[in-house]
């Protein structure tokens, strides 16, 4: 089994091709989904959730208000470590699950948005970022995910710098290009993958 993380900027384009990946066979593990899952309504994570920051953070129908609890913890570090000492360890628990269900030949592939920022790197055989100029993500978020500018440039300045992100890469996808070139890059680099993997450890 490969273990892959694959990250990237906000607007870079990370889950076109985490969604190309897939369409060449890699196993996803999207964390963000997986985020959502461990504090759906009758699990343990959200309990504890409800139990740190009061029954006001879970909407009418028992799911939780994302809008309100961010509201409580953007604001206050303290209560956002809080937060991430509930939510991680569920993640990573529920993230080793799936990966330990794919076939042993398997390119398991983890889509982690946060991955430089929270320095998990070293989890992955090797990193993969998806990069963009910061002038093409600004225009994606602002023309595809109708943000405001202010917005969009405040969410990229939140997230790691570019830089931090390339020092990371064991390999790097451009994706400042058209998209029949994104996915013969994306093929390329399917391609040494799925022979890693065959080849087992190293």
């Amino acid at each position: 089994m490969l273990k892959v993380g694959l990250t990237g900027g906000i607007g870079a384009g990370k889950s076109e091709v985490s969604r190309l990946l897939v369409g060449h066979g890699a196993v996803l593990v999207d964390a963000d989904a997986v985020a959502r899952e461990v504090v759906a309504p009758g699990t343990p994570g959200l309990a504890a959730v409800a139990g740190a920051f009061g029954e006001e953070v879970l909407a009418p129908d028992g799911t939780l208000d994302r809008p309100k609890l961010g509201s409580i913890v953007f604001a206050d570090p303290g209560k956002l470590a809080v937060l991430n000492s509930i939510v991680h360890p569920l993640v990573g628990a529920r993230s080793r699950e799936l990966e330990s269900a794919a076939a042993e030949d398997a390119v398991v592939v983890h889509d982690v948005p946060l991955l430089t920022e929270n320095g998990l790197a070293s989890l992955y055989d090797l990193v993969i970022v998806v990069d963009a100029s910061p002038a093409t993500q600004l225009d994606r978020l602002v023309r595809l995910r109708g943000m405001t500018e202010d917005d969009a440039r405040a969410r990229m300045a939140a997230q790691a710098a570019r830089e931090d992100r390339l020092r990371i890469a064991d390999i790097v996808i451009d994706n400042d290009v058209p998209l029949p070139d994104l996915q013969r890059r994306v093929r390329e680099v399917w391609d040494g993958l799925a022979r890693r993997a065959a080849a087992g450890p190293e």
